[in-house]
């Protein structure tokens, strides 16, 4: 409900019942001035592209600015490249096989303007307890990570600092 709130009076490529369902798909926990931005950055990223209105890619790339920060003109050499998506894909593949962890939404290795060289995204699921073996499931999938650094490539990097972050 909250997104047509915010949806009303952006020309979409679509109905706004479709788009509203698909961007609170997307978008967890969000507060309604996040989502606010979410629905004013995708009609910018459509005006940029010169689109005659805004697409559900144009909504997806907004959540991506929104959630990490504008895209990044790092330079990362190819080892570190393949140090980031090594990392990335130890969470996205811990969280496959952990029957506790929240699903994963999306993993990018794209660097951001936050400092983050890449993330996952995960779609939390709405509990108010959990039982020690739902704990250590969420611990074992943000430290998969540093794990895949470890056997990989012999060793860590501070790339693994958000996660000890998050589990502490």
């Amino acid at each position: 409900e909250i997104f047509m709130v915010h949806l009303h009076g952006i020309k979409l490529d679509g109905e706004p019942d479709e788009f509203a369902g698909r961007l609170a798909g997307l978008t967890p926990g969000f507060t309604g001035a996040d989502i606010a931005n979410i629905c004013n950055e995708g009609a910018i990223v459509a005006a940029r592209r010169k689109g005659d209105s805004v697409t559900v890619d144009d909504f997806e790339k907004a959540t991506d600015r929104v959630v990490g920060g504008l895209e990044s003109t790092k330079i990362m050499s190819k080892e570190e490249q393949s140090i980031v998506a090594h990392h990335e894909a130890g969470h996205a593949i811990a969280g496959w096989f952990l029957e506790h962890a929240d699903p994963l939404l999306k993993v990018t290795i794209i660097p951001r303007s936050s400092g983050a060289l890449g993330y996952a995204q995960y779609l939390p699921k709405e509990v108010f307890l959990r039982t020690e073996e739902q704990i250590m499931h969420i611990v074992m999938m943000a430290l998969a990570g540093r794990a895949a650094e470890e056997v990989f490539f012999g060793e860590v990097t501070t790339g693994a600092s958000d996660d000890f972050r998050r589990v502490t």
